[in-house]
């Protein structure tokens, strides 16, 4: 019998974090539930995605979606999740509400 899988972020401060703390968001472009991220290439620079590894599995509301490239990331209530490049330490949240797109995930 496998273990139950561990949810791949938590709550913290009101807001969705990767287990290091960062702050994670969704972005309003992907579509709730495709199974893709409109964000590659220059904008995954700037938004790296939240990404899985192949031996992850999905739990609870956390899913997971294949990028572009083929690779994993996770996704919370069938949107992708992405920290950003310009929040430095843990419970920065300098890309929430970024060109009104871009916004914190809170439960």
């Amino acid at each position: 019998v496998e273990p139950p899988a561990k949810a791949p972020a938590m709550l913290s401060g009101g807001a969705l974090v990767t287990p290091v703390g960062m702050t994670l968001y969704t972005f309003d472009q992907d579509v709730a539930n495709s199974g893709k991220s409109a964000c590659n290439g220059g904008c995954a620079a700037l938004w790296p995605p939240m990404m899985a590894t192949a031996t992850d599995r999905t739990t609870g509301a956390y899913s997971i979606v294949t990028r572009d490239d083929g690779s994993r990331q996770w996704a919370y209530k069938g949107k992708p999740v992405y920290t950003y490049q310009a929040d430095q330490k843990p419970g920065d949240r300098a890309g929430d509400n970024f060109k009104d797109v871009w916004h914190i995930i809170k439960e």
